[in-house]
């Protein structure tokens, strides 16, 4: 079977699994059948410790790594597990540690557990499982690499005293992960989520984006596409020209903060919003977290502003879902989902296309660990190959060349 060869796949090869939303995300997974197709070989007898968010097309990947005959070990991030896909994995034969209810010091103990399993390979989201292996815990003797899922993970990795002394493969530094997932799937999966948590109309509303890079822009050209009118604020002049070129109003950020009633955090990093951007947020300015972290709102700052919190939330809603800040000089200013990726606490997560590339990327990027094709000890992008491969199955998919 040629590697770009997508019409024996499709649908899913494998018989439904009774769960509707695994099921559905299935039908529409046809670059991760193929790959498997390709390389599923590779993971017959391996273990794999797993640190992403638990959602079905999340259970999708986990599926056919145990059709492929891998042991799967599973853990989600703090507020997007959904808990009808972990029992589905359950059900599957995957452990799956925590739920959605988790506690930082919660999900700390599930990372360790995973670890102690001593798996082959890692699939990380964010980097603590592959920082805590380069911080000497324990590892499987047959411990092969891993790879990281994030921009957030990957800075953070190139970011440790000392490298990683096995091969990461960091999922986002590929271009077609960059274009596809993160500026076309993050733009219409979060701003749908912003849809969902307000029931508020985006043509007209006055909205800023904090951050432009791929994602950043993903939600900037979906807002303004929408009818919003957008300001961004970003400090790469390279980007700023993007997204000044692409019809946005660029402004520094207490000028942002002080015109926008809708803010989107699109860094990737931690407290770009601390005591002093706080003093310029527009009063009953609405909050929404679009990185991985969900912490780019200074916590401390925004204990020490506020005077009062009140939940807004629905009955029987998360009860993070809309919080109210009254700030002691009486502005309100309301997080929604804590600041949590909104896309996966508030809808359905990246569409289903964009996460079949995602994990497509991260099984033959795996595969490759496995053969030992990853390069060498140290953290690099998606192997050359692997793009190339993908995007011409891509090309032929969408344009009805199957």
């Amino acid at each position: 079977m040629r590697s770009s060869d997508l019409s024996s796949v499709l649908p899913s090869a494998l018989p439904p699994t009774g769960h509707p939303a695994i099921d559905w995300a299935a039908r529409h997974m046809p670059l991760l059948d193929a790959s498997f197709a390709d390389v599923g070989h590779l993971f017959d007898g391996l273990r794999l410790g797993v640190s992403i968010h638990v959602e079905p097309k999340t259970a999708v990947l986990c599926r056919r790594l145990l059709a492929a005959g891998a042991r799967v070990t599973i853990t989600g991030n703090i507020g997007t597990t959904v808990p009808d896909t972990v029992e589905a994995l359950r059900d599957l034969g995957a452990t799956v540690l925590g739920g959605r209810d988790d506690t930082p010091a919660q999900r700390s103990r599930h990372l360790e557990q995973i670890l102690a399993a001593e798996p082959d390979l890692i699939l990380d989201n964010g980097g603590d499982l592959i920082t805590r292996l380069t911080q000497g815990a324990p590892r499987s003797p047959r411990f092969l690499g891993a790879t990281e899922e994030t921009t957030t993970g990957g800075l953070r990795l190139r970011q440790l005293p000392s490298p990683p002394d096995f091969p990461v493969v960091v999922i986002n530094d590929s271009r077609l992960k960059l274009l596809v997932e993160n500026e076309f799937g993050v733009g219409q999966s979060i701003v749908q989520g912003f849809m969902n948590a307000t029931n508020l109309m985006v043509p007209g509303a006055r909205a800023g984006v904090v951050g432009y890079g791929p994602c950043g822009k993903g939600v900037a050209d979906t807002l303004r596409a929408l009818g919003a009118r957008v300001t961004v604020a970003e400090l790469d002049p390279f980007r700023a020209l993007d997204a000044l070129l692409r019809g946005h109003e660029v402004a520094d950020l207490p000028d942002l903060l002080a015109a926008c009633d809708l803010v989107f955090l699109a860094t990737g990093a931690r407290d770009v919003i601390g005591a002093a951007q706080l003093e310029h947020l527009r009063d009953g300015a609405m909050l929404a977290g679009v990185g991985h972290e969900g912490r780019e709102i200074d916590r401390a700052a925004l204990a020490a502003a506020t005077a009062e919190t009140t939940r807004l939330s629905a009955a029987g809603q998360d009860r993070d879902a809309r919080v109210r800040y009254r700030l002691r000089d009486g502005r309100e200013i309301v997080l929604l989902h804590d600041t949590h990726m909104l896309n996966l606490t508030a809808a359905s997560g990246n569409p289903i296309q964009a996460m079949d590339l995602g994990f497509a990327l991260q099984a033959r990027s795996l595969a490759a660990i496995a053969a030992g094709e990853a390069g060498p000890a140290g953290v690099s992008a998606v192997p050359e190959p692997v793009d190339r491969v993908l995007a011409t199955s891509l090309v032929g998919l969408l344009s009805g060349r199957r």
